[in-house]
């Protein structure tokens, strides 16, 4: 048996901490808007039932597999990946994919932080009453003139990057845990209120059957697929966040457990949103359009129209920035942890630096809305968004996944049999571990490598 390591960063202080953490970091802004919409195109309880069959089969084989790892190495995902590769005398090159992984949260972070500045934006809005009243017309020139000026996006995406650096410079237990403890309750228990106004107020009927009613003649190959995409995707698998955070996770506690907790979190706070978003959106009669214009063009038109509209549309908005904040904590640690154990940074300096770096390449994104907009194809479909969208394709469309399939290959087949029993402690469920085994060797490689093709366009 492999001597047990010791993070330098501390650890969890508890199970449920880290399922709070690992949460917050699956749960972001796609989790509001994208499944409870994805869900009712292609066929409500029918596609839940299958996308609940993709995450078994992919996401938390994978989950599994990325805090392994990161639980046996204890460092930030370039190290762990380079003593795991030793251990297992595997190829150096192997911290390739730790280095992909610290690199994606940094560019998904960079533009993701612009995004959750609109939130923040959103809640002054709602707070001051520009929504009350409003019709499709007035919210679009709104949003219009918030994406038109760089000087706004830069404040807001300033602000968001410096209450992010301020948890994470804290450390474990006294930032990302605090944290975490206080954005994940707050964020279900604002969930609950306003599903609770749903059912008061909206088309709670209209919603619910949009959501859950199983319709399976709209299940079609692509809807499979994009099950598929969406079970790995709103996990945060391969981009080291997930990674660190086992790097962070107590010996004793059960890997497997814990993956199928944060699986079940994460997809109660999707249809939860659900729940509460589409009566709203039915009993106003507007279209539940896909993308960010949900929340930021359709749903304020909603708010604006209904009883205590202002209170609700500004509890949302705080929901979408606690969603926003848990997740972005989770992306920008595993650089800061490579800043201070390879470079020897302070905790607070190697915040400095990274959320420095990464607020600079966030202008890209905030003048790919303005100033350096332009138009590109790829994979078919046209692309308005400038350096946005060139970030969001590479992480998205190739690092993401390619990172979840190196991750299925070095834990199902670089490791060996003794390294992963050891680590996973599944040898009271040892039939457990033989599922686990099969899946990440043959199932979850294959998947992901369809989600990969699909993702550029080949499929």
């Amino acid at each position: 048996m492999t001597t047990k390591r010791q993070s330098v960063h501390g650890q969890w202080s508890s199970r449920w901490a880290f399922v709070l953490a690992a949460t917050g970091s699956a749960v972001g802004l796609g989790n509001i808007w994208k499944f409870p919409y994805i869900t009712g195109e292609n066929g409500g309880g029918a596609f839940v039932l299958v996308y609940l069959i993709c995450v078994c089969a992919i996401g938390i084989p994978i989950m599994m597999a990325e805090i392994m790892l990161g639980r046996r190495g204890r460092q930030n995902p370039i190290m762990t990946m380079e003593i795991l590769a030793k251990e297992e005398g595997a190829s150096e090159h192997w911290r390739l994919l730790g280095l992909m992984g610290v690199l994606a949260g940094f560019f998904i972070l960079s533009y993701y932080s612009v995004i959750a500045g609109w939130a923040l934006a959103y809640i002054v809005q709602s707070v001051s009453g520009a929504f009350t009243g409003s019709d499709a017309k007035t919210v679009s020139k709104i949003f219009g003139d918030l994406i038109a000026s760089p000087e706004r996006l830069l404040f807001w995406h300033t602000l968001f990057m410096v209450m992010t650096m301020l948890v994470v410079a804290r450390g474990v237990r006294s930032g990302l845990e605090k944290a975490v403890t206080l954005l994940m309750p707050g964020l279900f228990l604002i969930l609950v209120l306003l599903v609770g106004y749903a059912m008061a107020e909206g088309s709670f009927a209209h919603g619910i059957e949009f959501l859950f009613a199983a319709d399976f003649s709209k299940l079609t190959w692509g809807s499979v697929l994009t099950a598929m995409g969406h079970a790995f995707f709103t996990l945060s698998l391969g981009m080291g966040a997930i990674m660190i955070y086992g790097s962070y996770l107590p010996q004793d506690v059960s890997i497997a457990k814990t993956s199928f907790l944060v699986a079940g979190a994460d997809t109660a706070v999707a249809l939860l949103a659900g729940m509460a978003i589409f009566p709203i959106v039915f009993v106003n009669n507007l279209e539940p359009g896909a993308g960010p214009g949900l929340v930021f063009q359709t749903l304020p038109i909603a708010f604006g129209q209904m009883p205590g509209g202002v209170i609700v549309a500004t509890l949302f908005f705080v929901m979408l920035v606690f969603a926003a904040w848990s997740s972005a904590i989770s992306l920008i640690e595993p650089a800061v942890t490579w800043l201070v154990e390879r470079k020897g940074m302070t905790r607070h300096m190697a915040c400095v630096v990274a959320g420095i770096a990464t607020w600079l390449l966030g202008i890209m994104t905030v003048l790919s809305f303005n100033k350096w907009a332009f138009t590109f194809t790829f994979a078919g479909e046209e692309k308005t968004g400038g350096a946005f969208d060139i970030l969001d394709i590479l992480t998205a469309n190739i690092m993401l996944p390619l990172g979840g399939l190196l991750i299925a290959v070095f834990a199902g087949w670089i490791m060996s049999k003794k390294s992963t029993t050891d680590e996973l402690g599944m040898e009271q469920t040892y039939s457990g571990y033989l599922i686990w085994r099969f899946l990440v060797r043959y199932i979850t490689p294959v998947a992901v490598s369809i989600i990969m093709l699909k993702a550029v366009g080949i499929l």
